[in-house]
């Protein structure tokens, strides 16, 4: 996948990075922002056995349009023997991740490299 870099409107940046496509999202992840994500998101989950992870370093504000984008690119990465993994330090996301449930199933990692250190099946059972 060719790298797209991310202009100042663009709440995501995808790249590679050690075998893994990395969705960088940024800004604001409301319902305009995840209408815009989500075609991205449904090509780098949709490909058999893809590596993927979710970068929410960059991530000011986090709604329930961004924990769907998320339950659904974990249902897709497993549901095609994939792996995905997150990376998120900004605490009311955190919190809300684990008020939700969602942290037990793809704990967050605190930076890019931890999440690339992690073991395959970082994304828990479904």
């Amino acid at each position: 996948m060719p790298q797209e870099p991310a202009p100042p409107d663009r709440p995501l940046r995808v790249h590679r990075d050690r075998g893994h496509t990395v969705l960088e999202l940024r800004g604001e992840i409301d319902i305009a922002a995840a209408v815009r994500i989500l075609p991205h998101m449904d090509r780098a989950t949709g490909e058999p056995g893809a590596r993927v992870v979710i970068d929410l370093s960059r991530v000011d504000f986090f709604d329930c349009s961004g924990l769907r984008l998320l339950y659904r690119a974990r249902s897709r990465v497993l549901d095609h023997g994939g792996d995905l993994r997150l990376v998120c330090t900004h605490p009311l996301t955190l919190r809300v991740l684990r008020v939700t449930g969602l942290a037990a199933l793809l704990p967050p990692q605190p930076t890019l490299d931890a999440a690339l250190e992690q073991p395959e099946a970082a994304s828990g059972p479904l």
